[in-house]
């Protein structure tokens, strides 16, 4: 996760992503912010798909499910039926044009706003989908 942070040009401590991820019940558990978040997904896309000349996109100060849901999508290079495929390894159904009008802008008369179910499932799906293939990988 370091090196993630690092492709968006963000130096983290070891102790800082380990206190973000410890359950909610303990006290060292740090809140990440909508900031941090954005970094990290923006290092991801970096990491998958290489990063752009220039200067690097700055991180949202506020995020909602459909720009992680976005981000997502770009660093894992998925087109709509790669969605639909990965939606339906968790038994989760959502029609072609309800996933595009989550991806449109806000204020175009086609936007919906992506519950929190929608991206629930989703990221179980991106579980199953790339745990499945680590997984089957022979060990070295």
């Amino acid at each position: 996760m370091i090196t993630i942070f690092a492709q968006a040009d963000v130096a983290v401590s070891r102790s800082q992503v380990s206190d973000w991820l410890k359950k909610d019940d303990d006290p060292q558990q740090q809140k990440c912010d909508d900031r941090v978040l954005a970094s990290y997904l923006n290092g991801l896309i970096n990491e998958k798909r290489g990063k752009q000349d220039g200067t690097q996109p700055e991180p949202e100060d506020k995020l909602d499910n459909n720009i992680i849901f976005k981000k997502l999508k770009i660093a894992l290079n998925l087109k709509a039926g790669d969605i639909l495929r990965i939606m339906a390894l968790v038994d989760f159904t959502i029609s072609k044009h309800e996933l595009s009008a989550l991806f449109r802008k806000k204020g175009h008369k086609h936007y919906r706003e992506c519950q929190e179910q929608i991206l629930r499932n989703f990221l179980h799906g991106i579980q199953v989908e790339y745990r499945d293939k680590t997984e089957a990988r022979p060990s070295a």
